[in-house]
């Protein structure tokens, strides 16, 4: 595969995980982080360092908008769901791991 197809071929991808991302609203960030180490939030800041390494500066609100398909305070108010007891143990041993306390 030449390098512009292999390009091409991942922009594609990087839409459609994005798309999947603005279609599945009810797939919390809390689930993501749980289960995969990353979420909307991660896929926002991992968009704005790329662009800074490409010389554009795309602050971390445009990032998310990208991202989420609409500003973070419309997604949360229209998406986002209280965290359960569950949801925070998880998460709260996970932070846990990613900092190598546990």
């Amino acid at each position: 595969m030449d390098k512009q197809t292999q390009l091409e071929i991942e922009a594609a991808t990087f839409r459609r995980i994005i798309q999947h991302f603005q279609t599945h609203t009810d797939v919390q960030n809390i689930d993501l982080m749980n289960l995969a180490d990353f979420c909307r939030n991660c896929f926002s800041k991992w968009y704005m360092a790329e662009a800074k390494e490409h010389g554009v500066e795309v602050d971390y609100d445009a990032a998310r908008e990208v991202i989420y398909g609409m500003t973070y305070a419309e997604w949360k108010e229209s998406y986002q769901q209280p965290a359960t007891p569950e949801q925070l143990a998880a998460f709260e041993e996970g932070e846990k791991r990613r900092k190598g306390l546990s």
